[in-house]
């Protein structure tokens, strides 16, 4: 995906707005729009001032804007969304990623996101060639302890990049160290027109300790969306599916 400068988003030459009024205004899309969702730490200002193309002052003055507005806090994590997210616009049948809703109390979540090649069976669920990179997000829960209470990791198509534009705005921030959490992807793959069908597969890892659960989502027309490996600590979590039935009538 060709990187998004203020020049692809406003080509107007009558634009008179600063550049970092520009670059600000392409932020408070992503804060609309739920690719930073409310809370989620913004990328730093070296990885800002090189999506846009821009020097990093530029970045901190666009930053300056949005705080003065409300739509964006820093503290010492760095700076983070405020801008209450939309309502999700139908009732919520799944969760990205599979087994994202933790059971035990004050399970600390952490997802992060890269563009790499993903495991081989990854690959072939989706219809990639063999060492094509692609977006791979990673989810863990762990106890406050730190003891591992599952691991998720998620590949997603080059259909649904393509498709869902959220999702592929995420490439540009694809680090490995960003916090990324998706939480909104099936919302956002309905909203680009994709009916969602998943088959939730769950097998005993070796040690009889931990279950996996493999997640397969495709489309209307048969496509390949994304597929999630998902392993539970058996002896310390429990796994969830929760869903909702329509109304007779």
């Amino acid at each position: 995906m060709a990187r998004t400068t203020p020049q692809d988003q406003d080509p107007s030459p009558s634009d008179e707005r600063p550049l970092y009024g520009r670059i600000a205004a392409l932020l408070l899309d992503e804060l609309r729009d739920g690719t930073i969702p409310p809370g989620e730490r913004l990328p730093g200002e070296r990885h800002l001032a090189a999506q846009f193309g821009v020097s990093r002052e530029t970045v901190r003055q666009a930053l300056e804007v949005l705080r003065r507005g409300g739509l964006v806090a820093t503290d010492r994590r760095g700076s983070h969304a405020t801008l209450p997210g939309r309502p999700v616009e139908a009732p919520e049948s799944l969760t990205f990623p599979v087994g994202a809703r933790p059971t035990v109390p004050c399970a600390v979540d952490r997802a992060t996101v890269t563009w790499e090649t993903p495991p081989p069976e990854h690959a072939r669920a989706l219809g990639l060639a063999p060492h094509r990179p692609t977006l791979v997000h990673r989810y863990l829960s762990v106890t406050a302890d730190g003891r591992s209470l599952r691991t998720a990791v998620t590949s997603f198509s080059a259909v649904v990049l393509a498709e869902v534009t959220e999702l592929a705005r995420y490439r540009d921030r694809a680090d490995g160290a960003t916090p990324a959490q998706l939480f909104r992807a099936y919302d956002w793959m309905r909203k680009a027109g994709l009916t969602l069908h998943h088959r939730d597969s769950i097998t005993q890892v070796s040690d009889a300790s931990s279950v996996r659960v493999t997640r397969r989502v495709h489309d209307q027309y048969a496509r390949p969306l994304e597929i999630t490996d998902l392993v539970v600590n058996a002896e310390q979590d429990a796994l969830v599916y929760e869903f909702t039935l329509p109304a007779a009538g």
